[in-house]
């Protein structure tokens, strides 16, 4: 009996910090307060009606969006987790695509503004595999502006955080637009779940993992009229796993599922 005793204390330890790892306790003491979220403890991913399946792009040739798919074979949720594929079409010719891939937007339906939004997930990797976490708002690229909170490529063990607007679009052709650096990487635990988190302030974009302040963009007042900071704004989530294209590089043929898992989804406001 005191064996059976000991034993289940430890468990009882273990467990207790194993959510203690996961949660985001700290935040809340920090003067956050959880004002929504989304723990996918359903059976229907849709069923909130927050949620929509990410289209292609009918007017866009953009690398991200070629594989996008509304396949429902491509969207699960399981053991509290919103799971989206990437996996090879059953009918390239009507997918356009030798590649199928599932996403969800907020889009119309919920954004954040003046706040911290916080993704925990699991992303698979896969040579030519570009899982993300980004936002935009309902306003023309690069105008409105793209906040990208995480991607991933291949098997790399860091992400990449970035922000784009007209001002950083400008900077790719002319240097003195590039007044501070608008991307940067952060490491990661590759095979498991990391924390993912942006705060959005009126003057400052700041990117979090694990807890950790991995990088910022802030407003440069001076540059106003040229679109160096137009995130003090409304902005939709979108997740979407994502295969192939110019950055990530060519995508090596696969058979099995490559899967990103979104444990929960939650927004802070001070």
């Amino acid at each position: 009996m005191r064996k059976i005793f000991i034993i289940l204390a430890v468990l009882s330890i273990t467990i207790g910090c194993s959510r203690n790892e996961d949660d985001s306790s700290d935040i809340e003491k920090e003067g956050w307060n959880l004002v929504w979220h989304d723990e996918f403890n359903r059976d229907d991913i849709f069923a909130t009606g927050i949620w929509s399946k990410i289209w292609g792009c009918p007017t866009s040739d953009a690398d991200w969006c070629k594989t996008m798919s509304q396949d429902p074979s491509l969207f699960e949720i399981k053991n509290g987790n919103l799971i989206l594929l990437g996996k090879p079409s059953s009918d390239p010719v009507k997918d356009k695509s030798k590649y199928i891939t599932g996403g969800v937007s907020t889009k119309g339906k919920k954004y954040f503004q003046n706040g911290r939004l916080e993704i925990r997930c699991k992303l698979e990797a896969h040579q030519g595999a570009w899982p993300s976490l980004w936002m935009v708002p309902d306003a023309p690229w690069p105008t409105g502006g793209e906040i990208d909170i995480v991607e991933r490529l291949n098997y790399e063990p860091f992400v990449h955080h970035s922000v784009h607007s007209t001002y950083t679009q400008a900077g790719k052709k002319d240097k003195s637009k590039r007044t501070s650096p608008s991307t940067a990487t952060a490491p990661i635990n590759p095979d498991d779940y990391n924390i993912y988190a942006v705060e959005l302030d009126t003057d400052e974009v700041r990117f979090y993992v694990n807890n950790e302040q991995t990088f910022s963009y802030a407003r440069v007042p001076e540059k106003e009229s040229e679109g160096q900071f137009p995130f003090n704004r409304p902005y939709m989530l979108r997740i979407d796993m994502q295969l192939g294209g110019r950055w990530v590089g060519e995508l090596k043929p696969f058979t099995k599922p490559i899967r990103m898992y979104v444990d929960w989804v939650r927004f802070y406001q001070k």
